[in-house]
Parts: C-alpha cells; sequence; structure tokens
C-alpha cells in the first residue's frame, strides 16, 4: 500500500469517530455545567473533575492499546469468548480504574486541605470518586470491547479506535456517572 492511500484510509476511518468525539465532549461540558451547582454542597468537586476524566483516558487507553495489540497479533479474537489473556487485561483496569478514582478523592481532599480552601468531607470524596470509578469502569471496558471487535471484524483499524473511543466513552459516561455519584452521595450523607 503506498502512503497516499494508507493516509487516506486512516483518515477515513478516523474522522466519524473524531465527530462523535466532538459531540460526546459537548455532552460532557452540558453534564459540567449541571453540576455547578453540587459545588456548594462539595466543595472542591471541580478539582477532582479533569483529574478522573484524565485517569479515565490513561487505564482504558493502555487497555485499549493491549486489546488493540492482540487482535493484531491474532492473541485476542474479536469475540466475547474465554480468554485469559484478554480476562486478566480487564481486571487489572478494572481494579486500577477504581483503584486510581479512590486516590482522586483523598489527593484532592488532601491537596485542598493544605493549601487551606474549603473542601467537602473526605468520606464524601472518596464515595463520589468510588461510585463515579465503578459504574465507568464498567462502562468503558464494555463499551471499549464491544466496538473494538466490531470494529475490526468490519475491517477498521482498532489502532485508530482506540483514542476517540476511550475519551469519547470516559467524557460521556465519567460526566454522567459522576453527575450521579454527586446526587447519590447527597441523598445518602
Amino acid at each position: 500500500m503506498n502512503a497516499r492511500r494508507e493516509f487516506w484510509s486512516i483518515y477515513r476511518q478516523s474522522i466519524p469517530v473524531l465527530l462523535v468525539a466532538l459531540l460526546g465532549g459537548l455532552f460532557a461540558g452540558l453534564v459540567l455545567e449541571g453540576l455547578l451547582e453540587s459545588i456548594e454542597r462539595f466543595p472542591g468537586l471541580l478539582v477532582m473533575v479533569p483529574v478522573f476524566l484524565a485517569t479515565r483516558g490513561n487505564v482504558y487507553g493502555a487497555l485499549g492499546g493491549r486489546i488493540s495489540s492482540g487482535l493484531h497479533q491474532g492473541l485476542i479474537e474479536p469475540r466475547f469468548e474465554r480468554s485469559e489473556r484478554l480476562l486478566n487485561a480487564i481486571l487489572a483496569s478494572f481494579v486500577n480504574g477504581i483503584g486510581i478514582s479512590v486516590v482522586i478523592g483523598v489527593v484532592t481532599w488532601l491537596a485542598l486541605a493544605v493549601i487551606g480552601w474549603e473542601r467537602a468531607l473526605l468520606v464524601e470524596f472518596v464515595l463520589i470518586m468510588l461510585i463515579a470509578g465503578v459504574l465507568t469502569s464498567v462502562v468503558l471496558i464494555v463499551g471499549l470491547l464491544i466496538l473494538l471487535f466490531v470494529g475490526f471484524r468490519r475491517g477498521f483499524d482498532p489502532d485508530n479506535l482506540v483514542g476517540p473511543i476511550v475519551t469519547t466513552l470516559g467524557d460521556i459516561f465519567g460526566m454522567a456517572f459522576l453527575f450521579f455519584s454527586v446526587w447519590l452521595v447527597g441523598v445518602l450523607l
């Protein structure tokens, strides 16, 4: 394949996914706007938002890269079947995603305490991040697997899909579940 044909192939595969990512980012911004009224109830909440969204991309981007490499090498079949390699990658990313969510809550609370800013209770931050982390982990894993497997079977290069898929799903569901978590913690505590 010559360079020009390869460029256009990558471009054609990436543009639709990037447009969906743009719409997903707009949706996440709208949800963030809805979170602004929660700032009074949970001071310091907005400090956690960019860190939370970034870690979704880091953890699940790595999972997507592993899956993509496995698909290219024939180590992972593009279907839902028992595969120890796939299961280990999923479990590791799930544990990392939830673990880093709890760390975000604790570190945010500590950082706000050190600089003397008003902040919600530590338990509130941790619960918000834990709930949002568990829910986004499940959706990102399932969504990533479905989209990569379907895309790969239809001839798309999974490397062109991983970044936009993880970013879009992470932003959309990260913000939606963060909003839900704030509401739930507000009701429970």
